[in-house]
């Protein structure tokens, strides 16, 4: 069995700077409940698309249910499982968060230990339905692993490309958008998040900002293992620096576990 998950690792690759601290935090929260439950996690990614996450975490063990509205997607997600044999773990399902409840079997509301909510928030039509849906899928004392795009580091890069008026309408919006040719839907900020959260019932345990540095390092400067290294340790130390907490507001992204009831 070790063979075959180093022979998947090997398979899936390293992640990629802009996923690594997400990936690496989540591994380890994986690892750490799987532990104190004594078996592997259930695990629902949603908008998980062609299994940057899903993959992963099927070869440490889990079992993950995919639900995404791309077929083309599910497809690419299918060959993946199938190059990291991980297909038996990794369920692919065409839907999104409005069909939650399909989950559901016999009437029972499905338990999942672990929800991933990956760049999705974004894009869904009503945030508060979403965080309802997934309530209602999460088993007894399990944890949803949310991230979002902040609003913060938008308005400074838009600054810092001398788009000033798109800067000033990021940080004025309700929606954190630039205007209506804006591609981002909405973008977020800490507590507005955190507050939507414990409307729902969820408490948040860790949050903290991701790629504070790795959206702006030229792709030129992280040329060897050790710069990539180096660069990820940088993150992950400015992203939970004590003495300097704003910083994780500069993170492109927010990554943030919550758990329910």
């Amino acid at each position: 069995m070790a063979d075959e998950r180093a022979r998947s690792r090997r398979a899936a690759g390293p992640p990629g700077l802009r996923t690594a601290a997400v990936h690496g935090a989540l591994d380890a929260f994986a690892a750490r409940r799987s532990a104190e439950l004594g078996r592997p996690l259930r695990v629902l990614d949603l908008g998980g698309g062609t299994g940057g996450t899903a993959v992963p975490l099927a070869v440490a063990g889990h079992d993950v249910t995919v639900v995404d509205p791309s077929p083309d997607a599910l497809a690419s997600l299918r060959r993946r499982a199938a190059e990291t044999d991980t297909s038996q773990r990794i369920h692919p399902v065409q839907g999104d968060t409005d069909t939650l409840g399909e989950l559901a079997a016999g009437g029972e509301p499905a338990a999942y230990d672990l929800v991933c909510l990956h760049g999705t928030l974004e894009v869904v039509d009503d945030p508060d339905a979403a965080m309802a849906g997934i309530a209602t899928v999460l088993a007894p004392g399990g944890t949803l692993s949310l991230v979002v795009a902040q609003r913060l580091p938008a308005a400074l890069a838009r600054a810092l490309a001398g788009q000033f008026a798109r800067a000033q309408a990021i940080l004025e919006r309700p929606d954190g958008r630039w205007g209506d040719d804006d591609p981002a839907p909405r973008r977020f900020d800490e507590n507005v998040v955190l507050d939507l959260l414990r409307t729902h019932g969820f408490t948040p345990v860790d949050s903290h900002g991701v790629r504070i540095f790795s959206d702006l390092v030229p792709s030129a400067l992280v040329d060897s293992e050790a710069d990539r290294a180096a660069l990820l340790e940088l993150e992950e130390v400015a992203s939970r620096h004590l003495d300097h907490p704003l910083l994780g507001g500069l993170g492109s992204v927010r990554h943030v576990l919550a758990t329910r009831g």
